[in-house]
């Protein structure tokens, strides 16, 4: 028998090796190097700016129906070897249609979902005739699942792993100018042990020989392909390649300062660098300029504005997500414009302490959900119509943040936050993390530097989390959160950093390298299963053993239970609309009583909206503890934690009560 996984970062060059040898090759490999972590440096992202047009920078779109072959999966280099990506995918095998973006895996109706290996897409395009002109070009893709080789004309451009974060490549001199070009994409979802997320592959005899089969312990599906659009964009030669922006307030949040550093590329233009200039405009809503500066000879500045109108997050201010939009021109020393880009800010302050977490300097108590990037047919694929419709129910039930779990969410939903006043505690794809080893700890810490640098400059962005239900009982947990958070911190100092845990407090090793404390907890569901009567000082006592253990403020990051719409049964029985709104409401007894110790921050349901999970029997088509249905329509609880959720804005931050928030019953005044 033999067990097919990747070896190595140069994936494809071996394939095959006895079972017997990778478990005695993996338990070796824990045991010698986990005990010994090094602090290694890893790749720092370049560029990366969200693709917009601007009077020097043109985008184009390659999102549509592009071809699609999978390959056999015990052939999985095949096309590797054949050199598929010489010609037309269709000279090499047939080839059906596929969406791009969307996972590949619930669009046909064979066995495609559980397909396990590398995929392929082709498309062409033409580019054109004016794009030669003194400019350059550049391919980004928001996300492809997990791992992806790209190739134009033939040529290899790219390879970029871990999914859910975007790359880009530089194809100027690859492209043919006024006429047809091709693009290949070969797309592999295998997760090994040391992936960002982690999985096993095994081989197992079926009926009809061998298969292969991807397990993993986390509990959604892993859904693959091109997740997120593909864009072609130009800039000038010397351009504006990287913007990172901070902003700060006064004491009563009257004035307001965005500072901003611009990095332009290469090293022709770093030569130039005392020739260059950045002239800086700021616009309010109205587009209104309301501060300007020019930075002469420098590539960053500040610039202060009176009367500032801050960024708030939802329910919290009357104007939330109030947004500025920061106009950034590079010129030449003769003032010869060389490029422009804009991007949206918003001004707001974060603190924390050992107690309270103050945004603006006012105290936030946090009401939201888990998430997931999941819907019918398109799996993770972006989808701007269920986004919305997503941000509307979240304004709808007066929720104020969501936490981006288990991975990076799209750049479009996180702009969607800014917008709409939502905070956001960012997480990267580490999910139930397991069998510490160094190179896990070089690809955990690359996956925090890729989601910090795409997202540092959103005002939505409050918190950052290094991973969920990580197994941080082990030995080796201590000091590999320590090297996660500490890196972590180099990275972005103006946010507290947290992690979702799942281990009992007793056990835990990792809550002393964090800023503040979140945990996960299923009262009545997966422990002491139905019994409502075991939830409310369980709740508080394990959120006071937290606090007491590490003296930093706490959130409940996951509570909830499984929901079978339409199902209703009194008394409350697991599985029936009444058992949820009963498990939320014993939880919403023990908030209450956790809020006036003054160190509890927050309440998060898991989840938003069911969502697909891999074939279990401990499943009936996925996880169902949404609170709304995998179409995004309301059961009953989320009814009851609407009612919770604007009741928590009014006490706390004077909200106003929707106006069909409580049905009429009767006018009992005579």
């Amino acid at each position: 028998m033999h067990l097919r996984i990747r070896l190595t970062c140069r994936k494809y060059e071996i394939w095959a090796l006895s079972f017997f040898s990778l478990v005695t090759g993996l338990y070796v490999l824990h045991f010698s190097l986990a005990l010994i972590l090094v602090n290694k440096e890893v790749p720092q992202t370049r560029g990366m700016l969200y693709p917009r047009e601007s009077e020097t920078r043109e985008v184009r779109s390659l999102d549509g129906i592009w071809n699609f072959v999978r390959s056999d999966q015990a052939n999985p280099t095949q096309g590797v070897r054949d050199e598929w990506y010489t010609k037309d995918l269709s000279q090499s095998r047939p080839t059906i249609p596929m969406p791009v973006p969307a996972s590949y895996n619930d669009i046909t109706t064979d066995n495609l979902r559980d397909h396990v290996g590398t995929v392929w897409y082709d498309r062409k395009f033409f580019v054109p005739r004016s794009w030669s002109k003194n400019q350059r070009i550049w391919l980004r893709f928001g996300s492809v699942h997990y791992e992806a080789f790209v190739w134009i004309n033939g040529q290899k451009v790219v390879k970029h792993e871990i999914g859910h974060l975007p790359f880009e490549a530089e194809v100027t001199d690859i492209l043919n100018y006024g006429a047809e070009n091709r693009i290949t994409v070969m797309c592999d979802n295998a997760l090994i042990q040391t992936t960002v997320p982690q999985g096993k592959i095994t081989e197992v005899p079926n009926d009809n020989g061998m298969t292969i089969i991807q397990s993993y312990t986390f509990d959604f599906f892993n859904y693959a392909g091109i997740h997120r659009s593909v864009h072609l964009y130009t800039t000038p030669r010397t351009f504006i390649e990287e913007v990172e922006v901070t902003t700060a307030l006064s004491e009563n949040n009257s004035v307001g300062e965005v500072f901003y550093s611009v990095s332009v590329n290469g090293s022709a233009a770093n030569e130039a660098i005392n020739v260059l200039n950045i002239q800086a405009n700021l616009y309010d809503k109205e587009g209104a300029k309301v501060a300007n500066t020019t930075s002469d000879g420098k590539l960053d500045g500040c610039l202060k504005l009176t009367g500032v109108k801050p960024w708030w997050p939802y329910l919290m201010h009357p104007e939330p997500g109030y947004l500025y939009e920061l106009e950034i021109k590079l010129l030449a020393a003769n003032e010869e414009l060389l490029d422009v880009y804009r991007l949206k800010v918003g001004l707001r302050t974060l603190s924390w302490n050992k107690s309270q977490f103050l945004i603006n300097g006012k105290p936030v108590y946090f009401r939201g959900f888990g998430r997931h990037e999941d819907s019918d047919i398109r799996g993770k694929g972006l989808d701007n119509a269920l986004m919305v419709r997503d941000f509307n129910l979240l304004k709808w039930i007066g929720a104020n943040a969501y936490r981006t779990s288990h991975y990076p969410y799209s750049e479009e939903s996180m702009q969607f936050a800014d917008q709409h006043g939502i905070m956001i505690i960012d997480e990267c794809p580490s999910v139930d993390t397991e069998n510490y080893s160094q190179e896990l700890l070089g690809k955990h810490k690359s996956s925090l530097e890729q989601l910090i640098h795409r997202d540092r400059n959103h005002p939505s962005v409050v918190m950052w989390s290094i991973a969920n239900e990580p197994r941080t009982a082990s030995m080796n947990a201590d000091s590999y959160f320590e090297l996660v958070a500490n890196f972590t911190r180099s990275l972005d100092k103006t946010r507290p950093i947290t992690a979702a845990i799942a281990v009992p407090y007793t056990q835990d090793k990792s809550g002393r390298h964090l800023d503040i404390i979140s945990f996960n907890r299923y009262n009545a569901w997966y422990s002491n299963t139905g019994r409502l009567d075991m939830v409310t000082q369980n709740v508080i006592d394990e959120a006071t053993a937290w606090n007491k253990q590490y003296n930093k403020p706490v959130i409940m990051s996951e509570y909830g239970a499984d929901t079978l719409e339409g199902l209703h049964m009194t008394p409350a029985y697991v599985w029936s609309e009444e058992f949820q709104e009963e498990v939320f409401a014993r939880h919403f007894k023990a908030f209450d009583q956790l809020r006036k110790k003054g160190w509890f921050i927050g309440e998060f349901v898991w989840n938003f909206a069911d969502f697909k999970t891999a074939q279990s029997y401990t499943r009936v088509g996925g996880n169902k503890k949404g609170v709304f249905t995998r179409s995004r329509q309301p059961k009953a609880a989320a009814h009851l934690l609407r009612k919770r959720y604007f009741a928590l804005g009014r006490d706390l931050d004077q909200c106003q009560f929707p106006e069909d928030l409580f049905t009429y019953i009767a006018d009992l005044i005579s």
